[in-house]
């Protein structure tokens, strides 16, 4: 049975497994024979396969505009090392080996974080956001996600929100990593950038796509825990559609679990469910 009751660690605990974790995810990059990518083209492909942008500022409660400003700052920084990443057939893009270790040195500035279920701040705080839309153009391609973290706490309701709950990824350098594997017989190309307040996220590809995806979400719940929390639950699917929108098949992606951080009982948002045949 899923058991999502906060865990409770000292401070030397936590430093600890980071360290121990980051130095195996530094073996693991040197010994899997995975094939990473590191050629990087800004030219854009002729194809566009996806595009999806993000706000990058929100109304939050209790939120300090400046985290959000100083999460820009390291969008930025981070996106230079993304920006147009070619993936070729059977090659890797690891999330946390092609930005590197967000450091003061390199320029990353204090944002938000969530640690232990505890909104705080940290150097390269915000880069979330980042690995959330990867992810979330990826499941609209013919890429694999390989590696993926589902976020534990769902920090806020649903307000404005126009994706499934569950469609992101979660990321801390360097061990809580996103992979995708390009498993096609095609190139894909990454391109990133900021444009007034969104951030813009693309796949293009050299040939044209073939197939076009819907993600959806289905058995959304929450429930009451006996230790005093909330968990919210969904599992996301995507249906694969041919170009003119003929139905081909649907596919699972992956379920999720998430401790709540607010008020779970608001109007469900019901923008992504799969509608009644």
């Amino acid at each position: 049975m899923l058991q999502l009751q906060p865990k409770k660690r000292s401070n030397l605990r936590i430093w600890a497994g980071t360290q121990y974790y980051t130095l195996k995810r530094r073996a693991q990059w040197m010994t899997d024979k995975k094939r990473y990518t590191s050629k990087r083209n800004t030219a854009p492909l002729p194809h566009l396969i996806y595009e999806h942008r993000t706000p990058l500022y929100r109304k939050l409660r209790d939120v300090d505009l400046k985290m959000q400003q100083n999460k820009v700052i390291n969008l930025n920084i981070a996106i230079k090392q993304l920006n147009g990443i070619i993936v070729s057939p059977n090659e890797v893009l690891s999330y946390w080996k092609a930005i590197g270790r967000p450091t003061k040195r390199k320029g990353y500035v204090d944002g938000m974080i969530l640690h232990y279920g505890k909104v705080t701040t940290g150097t390269g705080g915000g880069l979330c956001q980042l690995s959330n839309l990867i992810y979330w153009i990826t499941l609209h391609s013919p890429l694999t996600v390989t590696e993926r973290y589902r976020h534990s706490y769902d920090v806020f309701p649903d307000s404005r929100r126009d994706q499934p709950f569950g469609s992101g990824a979660t990321c801390s350098y360097n061990y809580l990593d996103l992979q995708i594997t390009n498993r096609t017989a095609q190139t894909f190309q990454l391109l990133l950038y900021i444009e007034g307040d969104y951030l813009v996220g693309q796949w293009r590809s050299n040939i044209p796509p073939t197939v076009q995806y819907e993600i959806y979400e289905e058995n959304h719940h929450f429930t009451n825990e006996w230790w005093g929390g909330t968990v919210r639950h969904n599992q996301i699917f995507r249906s694969v559609l041919s170009q003119d929108g003929t139905f081909i098949r649907n596919e699972f992606i992956t379920e999720n679990h998430a401790l709540t951080m607010y008020d779970p009982f608001l109007p469900e948002n019901t923008a992504y469910k799969k509608a009644d045949s």
